[in-house]
């Protein structure tokens, strides 16, 4: 598990009006506080993307919605996340979806990117990640 400042910019790229938002602003809300749930779809996404640069499997698991979420996570040594970009979200009703593309590099230095449309769902006012359609 990794650990970053609340003053250093957030691993998810989050810009306000153009200027860079502090991991203290943005994810970091979220992932230092259990209690604090992710307000929007594409806020818990965000989030979920800086999990995975810092590794936080628990933070993963947690907001898996119950039916989809895995046993456990594993993270694979080497892997290095380069950004994320949000191509488009939207919300209807307890149902929400976050279009983005976000850019890896594995282990042998090879850089690929993850395009997928991410299904969102509401229970009991928080938002669980439900699954990908590519």
């Amino acid at each position: 598990m990794l650990t970053l400042a609340h003053q250093q910019p957030c691993p998810c790229g989050r810009l306000d009006r153009g200027r860079v938002v502090t991991y203290g602003q943005c994810c970091g809300a979220y992932l230092e506080n259990a209690e604090q749930a992710a307000p929007t779809p594409q806020a818990l996404m965000r989030s979920r993307y800086s999990a995975y640069v810092l590794e936080r499997g628990p933070y993963l698991l947690a907001t898996w919605h119950a039916d989809h979420r895995p046993e456990d996570m594993a993270f694979e040594p080497g892997v290095k996340w380069l950004g994320l970009e949000v191509r488009g979200d939207g919300v209807a009703g307890d149902q929400g979806w976050v279009h983005f593309v976000a850019r890896v590099r594995d282990a042998s230095g090879r850089a690929t990117r993850l395009e997928e449309r991410s299904r969102f769902e509401r229970q009991d006012g928080r938002w669980f990640y439900l699954d990908a359609q590519g």
